[in-house]
């Protein structure tokens, strides 16, 4: 692999990087959500979710559709779900070994 797929690869997990991003993921996949919605998910002002939808949509998480005044955005790869089950496993090994630390 060349030295701009792994830049590629970069953009995707930055755009993923921050705790509401991680929420607005996981509640998307459950389905198309509204910014309102998402907003209210995160506890944040509008332009801070927009913001982050923004940074998601870039790098080609998320898709978004309008529909009169309203914006609705979308996972546009779902699989994208599959690398929190990396990110789990990672947590649960992480938290044996500490354990196992811990017994000695």
């Amino acid at each position: 692999m060349n030295h701009e797929a792994y830049k590629q690869r970069a953009l995707i997990v930055k755009a993923m990087a921050h705790s509401s991003r991680l929420m607005m993921i996981d509640a998307l996949a459950e389905g198309e959500k509204c910014v309102c919605d998402l907003q209210q998910l995160v506890g944040a002002d509008l332009s801070t979710v927009s913001k982050h939808l923004s940074v998601m949509k870039n790098a080609g998480i998320v898709a978004d559709r309008k529909e009169g005044l309203k914006v609705f955005y979308r996972l546009r790869v779902p699989c994208i779900l599959r690398f929190f089950d990396c990110v789990e496993a990672v947590l649960r090994a992480n938290t044996e070994e500490a354990i196992r630390a811990m017994r000695r």
